[in-house]
């Protein structure tokens, strides 16, 4: 024990030297100077204690992995594979095995095999004995002269058509899951469509993702992308060259996206059929001729709020494709009147028109464009909020487009009478005329309207007009508009119950009547109008006309019941049980009914479940707070037939009523306050745990 004690560590070490007098014994250590370990003489023994190496001498042996290949050997792996399943499977394996997989050209793909024999080839391609045969690139075998021989159908992977559709939102829109959908899709089907919007804020899609859907997806048709800021050139360059057979293109908020991408995607895609462009700041001019020239197939194209493009980009786009645009919105642009001026002259296969904010748009801009004379097959015209709408232009555009039969003015501030009832005159094929927000528009504008439609006009409708003043004013004698089938007025105050009246003698073919906000008119207008329609009413829609009473209603149920299918009553708080009675005595067809916020009670329910024929599908009861748990019973029965029903704010109905009625009435969509505030419970809490895009 001295000697230990002494011990100072120079003389007692045996670097090379085997302390041990058999060989055998010294096995598990080396002889070289690496082990710095202390073995004192002493007998042999069991080693029970573990060993200190040096990494140098001893390194643990690692099983073999098919991990430690390089990617490029991993890519001839899965390149070969004998089928799309077995790719799947494999991308399953991990990250980096998904992100390969989704990498693969589908032309990269071997399909064939490589390994048949000489004799089975030239059979089945009636090849020479001498010819050698070789595999290339792409998998084909082919003789030495080049040509192609057909491999079994069994090993040929057919892609798909294109059946299947992805749509991507907020958080799940990543790189992974575009990888994921580019591989699991090639045999299933084929992506035909993709839609992503908005995308993750710390591993959103990139050019990465879209660049695996290319090289996977050659048969994606329809491509949307919606706030995806991450995306630039780079992507759309991949897809233009990947999915040639790219049919739709919605590029909106894609700020990374310029001219450069679109201009790939028009020389290399002529299938394109529709383009729409919106909140994009790098697509200018620049592209819009190449897409016109490119893509002989356009047909629908779209731009809203795209700064760079002017005049310039759009006489190019419709110069160059004038034959088969059939479909145009423009809105919110730094247009002038030439681009209305060009679409007026080579516009000549457009049937659908959209302006939309266009405010250097003016007068002279839409009498061009009526003048030219190029729309002649124009069918739909819809203008929203463009100061340039005016009298004279509005009669030159009903003048020069004669099909014209849909047309919807909002937001236009100096249209007046007289340049609605020339347009009406003008346009000798209107069917339908939509007025929102045209505050200048007065109860003559409306009757002159009516008068003169020449017996086209369907269907008529004012929304939020302020100009109207309901005048017992002479009108002088005008021809009934008998071809009027829907008439629909909301929240016009001024409109009451003489207008009301004189409809009922200039339009007697009515159908379909919408009178929401109506404060003014009661009974005494509305029954002219109700007694004259002699088709007989369809749907009736009185929401928000608080003043009238069981009376009219009593009336429609008589004279229109055998008609009717759908009666809105919701906020008519004078109407009781009265006219629920009449309603199950008379309304045979009626298969929807809402009655909220009125008057009714159990009785009234009572009165409808008692009816013979009466086949209800949807009945509103919101607000209806002298219902109650009495009714019970007659819900029940109602629910047989019912596949909605509304009892939010029914304060007299017990919560184990309500309860009660969810489980009678299974089969029926039910809306009560309980459910309503368990859904936005659920619905807080799921904003606050997922960042919606």
């Amino acid at each position: 024990m001295s000697k230990l004690f002494d011990f100072s560590g120079d003389g007692n070490f045996f670097p090379g030297e085997s302390i041990y007098a058999n060989p055998k014994e010294s096995i598990f250590f080396p002889t070289c100077h690496h082990v710095d370990i202390y073995f004192p003489p002493r007998k042999r023994s069991r080693i029970s204690a573990p060993f200190v190496f040096s990494e140098e001498i001893f390194e643990k042996q690692q099983p073999a992995s098919i991990e430690v290949l390089p990617d490029e050997c991993l890519f001839e792996v899965f390149r070969h594979l004998p089928g799309a399943e077995e790719r799947s499977i494999s991308a399953c394996v991990s990250k980096r095995w998904l992100m390969l997989l989704s990498n693969i050209h589908s032309d990269e793909i071997c399909t064939k095999k490589a390994t048949q024999s000489l004799e089975t080839q030239n059979k089945l391609n009636s090849t020479k004995a001498d010819e050698p045969l070789a595999c290339n690139k792409k998998g084909e075998v082919v003789c030495s002269n080049g040509n192609k021989v057909e491999a079994e159908s069994e090993d040929q992977e057919i892609e798909g058509d294109g059946y299947l559709s992805r749509c991507l939102e907020g958080k799940k829109a990543t790189d992974v899951r575009l990888a994921a959908i580019a591989v699991g899709t090639g045999h299933r089907g084929g992506l035909g469509k993709l839609c992503i919007r908005g995308s993750n804020s710390t591993r959103g899609v990139t050019n990465l993702g879209l660049r695996a859907i290319a090289r996977r997806c050659p048969s994606l048709k329809i491509l949307s992308l919606w706030n995806v800021s991450s995306i630039g050139d780079e992507g759309l360059y991949e897809i233009a060259n990947g999915c040639r057979l790219l049919e739709k293109l919605d590029l909106c908020q894609c700020p990374a996206i310029s001219d450069k991408a679109l201009l790939a995607i028009a020389k290399n895609c002529p299938n394109l059929t529709s383009l729409t462009i919106e909140s994009c700041s790098n697509i200018g001019n620049g592209s819009l001729q190449s897409v016109g020239s490119c893509c002989t197939s356009l047909k629908s194209v779209s731009i809203r709020n795209c700064p760079l493009v002017g005049d310039e980009g759009i006489a190019s786009l419709l110069s160059s494709s004038s034959y088969l645009l059939t479909k145009l919105k423009l809105q919110s642009l730094n247009i002038s009147d030439v681009s209305l001026a060009v679409i007026g002259h080579y516009g000549k296969a457009i049937t659908d028109l959209v302006f939309s904010g266009l405010q250097n748009v003016s007068e002279r801009g839409f009498w061009v464009m009526g003048n030219a004379e190029g729309l002649q097959k124009l069918r739909s015209f819809t203008v929203n909020s463009c100061q340039g709408v005016t009298d004279i232009g509005l009669e030159a555009v009903g003048k020069g487009c004669p099909n014209l039969k849909q047309f919807c003015l909002h937001k236009c501030a100096f249209l007046s009478d007289n340049g609605l009832v020339s347009l009406v005159k003008a346009a000798v094929s209107l069917e339908s005329l939509q007025l929102e927000e045209c505050h200048r528009i007065t109860q003559s504008g409306f009757f002159g309207v009516l008068g003169n439609s020449g017996g086209k006009l369907k269907a008529l409708a004012l929304a939020n007009c302020l100009g109207f003043k309901d005048l017992a004013c002479g009108f002088p004698l005008m021809a009934r508009c008998t071809s009027l089938r829907s008439l629909s007025i909301r929240n016009c105050p001024g409109f009451g119950n003489f207008s009301l009246s004189m409809l009922g003698r200039l339009c007697p073919q009515l159908q379909y009547v919408v009178l929401n906000g109506l404060n003014g008119i009661t009974d005494e207008g509305l029954l002219p109008l109700i007694e004259n329609c002699e088709a007989g009413l369809s749907k009736v829609n009185l929401s928000g006309c608080v003043n009238l009473t069981d009376k009219v209603v009593s009336v429609i149920a008589k004279l229109h019941g055998f008609t009717l299918e759908l009666l809105n009553l919701d906020g008519c708080k004078y109407i009781t049980d009265a006219c629920l009675v009449s309603i199950a005595e008379n309304c045979l067809l009626l298969s929807e009914l809402d009655v909220s916020k009125s008057s009714i009670t159990d009785c009234g329910i009572a009165a409808l479940a008692c009816a013979d024929q009466l086949n209800l599908q949807i009945l509103s009861l919101s607000g209806c707070s002298l219902i109650s748990d009495k009714s019970l019973p007659y819900l029940v029965q109602l629910g047989q037939t019912l596949v909605g029903l509304n009892i939010q704010h029914c304060n007299a109905l017990s919560s184990s009523i309500v309860d009660l009625l969810v489980e009678r009435l299974w089969r029926c969509d039910m809306l009560s306050s309980k459910f309503v505030a368990l859904f936005s419970g659920a619905l807080a809490v799921a904003a606050d745990s997922i960042s919606l895009p």
